[in-house]
């Protein structure tokens, strides 16, 4: 049984595609507007799933990369601080040196004894050392001060890490605590503990004091010196994360590109065919509409 067509049915169908064709040539103009392929959901459902995965690890690697910078900040800072300590300490044994050679006068050790005690308080100051306004030497208490000049031999600071997370699931300690740099209150060669021990001998003259303290001195320099290797190698490590992160936000950006970023040559030439479509349909759905009963009964 043959199936009756109405006019009805043809206008119907007519007009629904060219609802169909200007859904298509709107769908390229907001491409090449937006730049992006998919600007909907229903644009591709699975390349949507792929650049929802890309934007969230683009967004976590743009967090390591902000923890890199910090960490790198917080190394900088550490070790210019301990570049200073450095020279406080080489100044502090140049002075002990000195002062153990029994021919000097009484003024030069009084002047010797006098440039201990500022040394010792610039080394109270760099154990305080703060950047933004967190103590670097005292662990995770970054808001307390940890030595004062009155105790500094007798204080053992927060032995915590700081750390950055610089990768997925990889986390680094970047600080240095004051009891690794300085020495713990039970250590013979705490450096403060030293240099308390150094000026109460030159001030008597104790020769044999300032001998050991001079030992006790070049102990904790070279663990010092270690230290300052350590924090030299977390520099390096940071950067090398650095580098990789920067390779890896490189690589996301252009697989992020691939599936969601319009084709604009090609998006073009889509929409030159679908306006001449859309043209063509027009013409000929004129040519459809237009007979009437009226052009019958001529």
């Amino acid at each position: 049984m043959a199936t009756r067509i109405t006019q009805t049915m043809i206008n119907t169908q007519m007009l629904r595609n060219l609802g169909t064709n200007l859904n298509r040539m709107d769908n390229y103009q907001n491409q090449l507007a937006t730049g992006r392929r998919i600007n909907k959901p229903s644009d591709d459902p699975v390349g949507l799933s792929f650049a929802m995965r890309y934007r969230s690890e683009l967004s976590a690697n743009d967090q390591y990369q902000a923890n890199t910078e910090s960490a790198t900040s917080w190394l900088s800072y550490t070790d210019s601080t301990l570049d200073k300590t450095n020279e406080v300490l080489q100044r502090v044994r140049e002075l002990t040196v000195q002062a153990a050679n029994g021919t000097n006068p009484q003024t030069a050790e009084d002047s010797i004894n006098s440039e201990m005690k500022q040394l010792y308080s610039q080394l109270v100051s760099l154990g305080n050392s703060e950047f933004n306004g967190k103590h670097v030497f005292n662990g995770q208490m970054t808001d307390v001060a940890p030595y004062t000049e009155a105790n500094a031999s007798q204080v053992d600071v927060d032995d915590a890490s700081v750390q950055f997370e610089i990768g997925a699931g990889v986390k680094l300690p970047v600080n240095v605590t004051g009891t690794q740099v300085f020495g713990s209150s039970t250590e013979s060669d705490n450096v403060f503990k030293v240099m308390q021990d150094l000026i109460g001998a030159i001030s008597t003259s104790d020769f044999t004091g300032i001998s050991n303290s001079l030992g006790q001195l070049d102990s904790r320099m070279d663990k010092f010196l270690s230290i300052r290797s350590d924090v030299g190698a977390k520099m390096n490590r940071v950067d090398l994360s650095k580098s990789r992160l920067e390779d890896i936000n490189s690589n996301l950006q252009s697989l992020q590109t691939k599936v969601e970023d319009a084709d604009v040559a090609e998006t073009m030439t889509n929409l030159k065919t679908a306006q001449n479509v859309y043209e063509a349909s027009l013409s000929v759905g004129s040519q459809i509409i237009r007979p009437s009963l009226v052009d019958f009964l001529k």
